[in-house]
């Protein structure tokens, strides 16, 4: 992953209409198979489907507008999903931000009852991305710095702190940014949140960022 791809990505709100081409949605439900398969979810990509957005009062309080495409962030129901959704979701965000598509992560401005999605018995839906062909390509965000992060980053190498200068690049749920890395020698890292609202996506999300800017190092969650 091209760092500058985790670098331009910005949160998009608005879409033109130029519909996914399909070349697009081959690439992007090849990846959601492997994710699925891979993190054991259900995420599902609805293609050229306005009403969950354009019927819903709270899009249009969140600003969004013109939202015909998403991903359904399906999993099991249980605590250990949500960090999972965040990180093969922002997966599925950086893919479609090399194929110069636009993304936003939502959480709660779309009506849920309009979605055409399969949820299967046990299972959440537990958020949705917006993709599609932006009308602007977003604006930047304001970020913690690393010490604010990460305590002790000064005494950890140098691959540890690339990955959290990634990490701070996340986005986060109204942009609280809360969770906390440390380095525990050698390869070993943890990684917390305190409590908020999306935390667990946002710190799947921000362990994704860190392990693409620590590599080539292979990370030990711990």
């Amino acid at each position: 992953m091209d760092y500058n791809i985790i670098r331009e990505r910005h949160s998009v709100r608005s879409y033109t209409n130029v519909p996914l081409s399909s070349g697009e949605i081959t690439q992007l439900n090849e990846a959601i198979d492997a994710y699925n398969s891979e993190g054991g979810l259900h995420l599902q990509l609805v293609t050229d489907e306005p009403d969950a957005f354009g019927k819903s009062i709270m899009a249009r309080y969140g600003k969004f507008e013109n939202v015909r495409n998403y991903v359904c962030m399906i999993g099991p129901k249980g605590d250990d999903t949500e960090e999972r959704i965040g990180y093969y979701g922002e997966a599925f965000v950086l893919l479609a931000q090399e194929l110069g598509l636009n993304t936003c992560w939502v959480g709660m401005t779309f009506s849920k009852g309009r979605i055409p999605a399969e949820i299967g018995e046990g299972e959440k839906l537990y958020a949705v991305i917006a993709v599609g062909h932006g009308t602007t390509q977003g604006s930047t965000h304001r970020i913690k710095s690393p010490e604010q992060i990460c305590r002790d980053i000064e005494a950890a190498p140098e691959w540890f702190r690339l990955g959290i200068d990634c990490a701070l690049l996340a986005p986060t749920a109204v942009n609280q940014q809360k969770f906390h890395f440390k380095w525990l020698g050698e390869n070993r890292v943890s990684a917390s949140t305190s409590w908020g609202f999306y935390t667990k996506i946002d710190l799947g999300i921000a362990k994704l960022h860190f392990e693409l800017g620590s590599r080539p190092t292979v990370v030990e969650w711990v």
